[in-house]
């Protein structure tokens, strides 16, 4: 293992604290060995497939595949309705009908009394 240096501004990474791999014992060491020749050779067939100037298709990763199923197709089984979530949605979906409608009112309103006490004049008129 490489030496590291400390930094006063920073803490150890969890990557390089001695602990963790000094204190392994040999079967814990073989499985992470198992471990990585997998993962490396996962990466390396993928990347072999992708650079290949010969493909004809596109290249799935299913780590991607599993990350978009999780995304779109299992959401309900991890969505709990609570009353939290039905008030959030009432206030983000009717929440900015009710704010345009009070401004959008209160601007007409104001204008109106302007209007009636001479102070305004309309600069549309529907009829002479």
């Amino acid at each position: 293992m490489a030496e590291y240096k400390e930094s006063p501004l920073a803490s150890r990474p969890p990557e390089l604290d001695p602990a963790r791999y000094f204190g392994q014992t040999l079967e814990q060491k073989t499985l992470q060995e198992k471990r990585e020749a997998l993962r490396a050779q996962v990466k390396r067939e993928y990347l072999l497939k992708l650079n290949d100037p010969h493909r004809t298709g596109m290249v799935e990763d299913p780590a991607i595949t599993r990350w978009m199923y999780a995304r779109n197709h299992n959401i309900y089984p991890n969505f709990r309705p609570m009353p939290k979530n039905s008030l959030l949605g009432l206030l983000w979906t009717a929440g900015p009908f009710f704010l345009f409608y009070s401004i959008i009112s209160h601007d007409r309103d104001r204008k109106e009394k302007l209007i009636q006490e001479g102070k305004y004049e309309r600069p549309f008129h529907l009829s002479n």
